[in-house]
């Protein structure tokens, strides 16, 4: 892109669509935000972006910003400079391949902080109170998620891993029982979020803690849930048969697993297997999972989404149709599942009127396609969802055919805020 491209009518666009893109509203949102990325990311206090600053940035001659500047804003918002409108400098060089090394690894840094504390600490008295303290918490978390999206709630939940982390090297007996069975379900939200952001790498990491912290609970359950965690990683990924792998290890031990388990393992077993291809599998699995869902009746604090989410197992199979290109099949079922689903729930709705945007496109029906993609990219502003603008974005592939026509000119303008430059 030249240094032009994106500037329309005095303002650059570019830059604007972008900071839209990642849910940044206004400028002195855009300001501020930027200012905490940069603090963070250079480790810099004084590292300072003002409204002003951005305001003229946003404008006709944008000018062109330190190279630190420059790095931030490229790792902030995913591009660098001379592709976001600014008017490149002669000479201009983006930062040697060792720069951009140490800036993934102070990222790297900052998604691991809080699981990786040295010890030991100062021993304290933990009070058992404190484990229904953070179940209270937790399930607050999962409902913040919903309006949320993952990019307000990933700090918080961090540090209250942390804190269970350092409990955990005091607590005695059932208190300390208690507190990693906790803990692993922290880790797993907050592996969830880096993975509703797109941050695959931290996914990973995250998912890793859960694991580690799921084995060291003995609990069945907790390490069926851990492995269906990594399952789900592998599933955006595309690695079908890993997810496979995952949750047939899962369900290796199925008698000793709470029915709310067995039915995430199985019903992300499906999502692997429409991966490879096969729907009659993904068929049998969804309503193998169905069978067992009268039976949830568990107190545990986690993975209570096949209780929260109505249509859940519909929404896999929609998800799934999607994937093997059943079309019609995917938007009958969309129908039913969006007619159920309550607005209140809206980080979920958006995907869901994403993915059905595209089962209307495989079918053949571009009118329906836009119409539900527009929801769905004013959701994707709000949430800052990694995942919304990837369901959007094989949206684009799917109308491919229309790409011509005025439905194809005016998904490319609906869309444009939520998918330049992802």
């Amino acid at each position: 892109m030249t240094p032009q491209t994106g500037r329309m009518g005095g303002r650059n666009d570019a830059l604007r669509a972008a900071r839209l893109r990642v849910g940044w509203r206004t400028v002195e949102q855009a300001a501020a935000r930027l200012t905490e990325h940069g603090q963070q990311l250079l480790d810099d206090r004084h590292f300072t972006v003002s409204a002003r600053t951005w305001r003229r940035w946003e404008g006709e001659r944008p000018g062109w910003p330190p190279e630190e500047t420059a790095v931030v804003i490229h790792d902030a918002l995913g591009r660098w400079p001379e592709d976001l409108g600014f008017t490149t400098p002669a000479g201009w060089i983006r930062p040697e391949h060792h720069e951009e090394e140490q800036v993934k690894r102070r990222t790297f840094v900052s998604v691991t902080a809080a699981a990786l504390v040295p010890g030991p600490v100062a021993p304290q008295y933990v009070d058992p109170a404190l484990i229904d303290y953070f179940q209270q918490q937790l399930e607050g978390h999962y409902r913040a998620d919903m309006f949320l999206g993952p990019h307000d709630l990933i700090g918080t939940v961090s540090a209250q891993y942390q804190l269970i982390d350092k409990l955990l090297r005091s607590a005695k007996g059932e208190t300390r029982r208690g507190l990693l069975r906790v803990g692993a379900a922290y880790a797993a939200l907050v592996g969830w979020l880096y993975q509703d952001a797109g941050d695959m790498e931290g996914a990973a990491f995250w998912r890793g803690v859960t694991q580690e912290i799921a084995v060291r609970s003995r609990e069945p359950h907790l390490i069926g849930y851990a492995l269906v965690n990594q399952a789900q990683v592998r599933t955006d990924l595309g690695d079908g048969q890993a997810v496979v792998d995952l949750c047939e290890a899962a369900l290796e031990d199925s008698h000793r697993l709470a029915p709310k388990v067995r039915i995430m393992a199985i019903q992300q077993q499906a999502h692997g297997v429409s991966l490879i291809g096969d729907r009659k599998a993904v068929d049998q699995l969804i309503d193998q999972a169905d069978c067992l869902l009268p039976h949830v009746d568990d107190d545990l604090p986690w993975g209570n989404a096949c209780r929260r989410t109505p249509a859940y197992l519909e929404v896999q199979r929609a998800t799934c149709y999607g994937r093997l290109g059943l079309g019609q099949e995917a938007v009958s079922l969309w129908d039913q599942i969006l007619a159920v689903i309550p607005e209140t729930a809206r980080r979920d709705r958006g995907v869901y009127l994403a993915r059905h945007a595209t089962a209307a496109a495989t079918a053949g029906e571009p009118d329906q396609a836009l119409e539900y993609a527009r929801t769905a990219v004013d959701i994707a502003m709000e949430t800052g969802s990694a995942r919304m603008r990837r369901e959007l974005g094989a949206l684009q592939k799917a109308m491919q055919p229309w790409q011509d026509a005025p439905v194809g000119r005016d998904l490319r303008d609906a869309l444009a805020l939520v998918t330049e430059g992802s």
